[in-house]
């Protein structure tokens, strides 16, 4: 019996002390887990924070990249702009010094038209050579006799077309003078109806259109002899020019010839509709572009004077159609009426 009694008494206090230790652990678990919902959330809050510190932190990144680039596109464009400015530069001052060399060399050239087909260098350099150093001599205006050759083939291999007759040629002196004094050789006979032509290649060489006229309707195939021996009877020629195809040295059917003196042109238009190779060639004075186009008004407001003059002449003349004056109608001498009055209205009247 006291050994049973005993044995319950140790069970109870082992209850009483699960019952204890079970209460003690309860609130300690339960510590534990607060304990650890408050880390949580602390947790959360760094990590929040250490994420948008870090895209913060990348933004700043790509903004500075994003400004790198744009420095460094600035800088390359800059240095883009700069090399186009200077290579302008540099383009715009070859290309002054090509146009400067270009006119003094074309100041130095000679141009000789109407040369016979079998003329030579060495007959050009011994007819020019007198007048001094000749730096080159260049043939033009040839037609060869393939297509398939070009001009300057032909003019070194002699391969011209059977039916050219003529060549031009530049002969470019050493000196400015020289060439000016070349041009003493305009007009002579270098051959059998080949009387050349001698001027200035270069562009600011004017011709005087006051001693010039323009010939239209030429023969395709008009050598200018032909039109030199038409106008002789008119005076002494300075030149003769038929304007023809570079390609087939056909002419274009129009020409110009220039006399020494303004007599000359008056008496060349006396032969306009007069027939030189079969045709009615039509011969006109030459008009200075340069004027006409400056002055285009002044032409219309003479035009229009003429106008108002043969107007003002037409209402003036004695042929000129002139109105009768009308009567004027006589006025009616009937008497007037009286007005009538009505008779309820003169009744209270009286």
């Amino acid at each position: 019996k006291g050994n049973k009694k005993r044995k319950r008494a140790e069970e109870g206090e082992k209850v009483s002390e699960d019952q204890s230790s079970s209460v003690i652990q309860e609130p300690a678990v339960k510590a534990k887990k607060a304990r650890k919902k408050e880390r949580s959330e602390a947790e959360k809050k760094l990590s929040e924070r250490e994420n948008a510190l870090e895209q913060a932190d990348e933004e700043d990144d790509q903004k500075l990249i994003l400004n790198k680039a744009k420095q460094k596109k600035k800088a390359s464009q800059a240095i883009t702009k700069s090399g186009v400015n200077s290579a302008t530069g540099a383009t715009a001052k070859q290309q002054k010094r090509k146009r400067v060399a270009d006119e003094t060399a074309e100041r130095r050239t000679v141009f000789v038209g109407n040369l016979p087909v079998t003329c030579t260098v060495q007959v050009l350099k011994s007819l020019f050579k007198k007048y001094g150093q000749i730096q080159s001599i260049r043939f033009r205006s040839l037609i060869p006799a393939e297509d398939t050759v070009s001009k300057k083939v032909a003019a070194i291999k002699h391969k011209v077309h059977p039916n050219a007759k003529f060549v031009n040629a530049y002969v470019v002196f050493k000196e400015e003078c020289d060439a000016q004094k070349a041009l003493k050789e305009n007009g002579t006979e270098i051959a059998s109806g080949f009387h050349i032509r001698v001027d200035t290649a270069s562009k600011t060489s004017s011709h005087d259109t006051k001693r010039s006229v323009f010939l239209g309707n030429l023969s395709y195939d008009i050598r200018d002899d032909a039109v030199r021996e038409h106008f002789r009877v008119c005076g002494d020629i300075v030149g003769v020019r038929v304007v023809r195809d570079g390609r087939t040295g056909l002419g274009k059917g129009f020409g110009y010839v220039l006399f020494e003196n303004t007599d000359a042109v008056h008496l060349a238009l006396k032969l306009n509709n007069s027939v030189l190779m079969g045709r009615k060639i039509r011969v006109q004075r030459v008009v200075d572009k340069r004027k006409a186009q400056r002055s285009p008004d002044h032409s219309h407001a003479l035009k229009d004077r003429v106008d108002k003059k043969k107007k003002k002449e037409k209402s003036c003349s004695n042929d000129s159609f002139v109105g009768e004056k009308a009567t004027p109608l006589k006025k009616s001498t009937k008497p007037k009426r009286l007005k009538t009055v009505p008779r309820s209205k003169a009744g209270k009247n009286k």
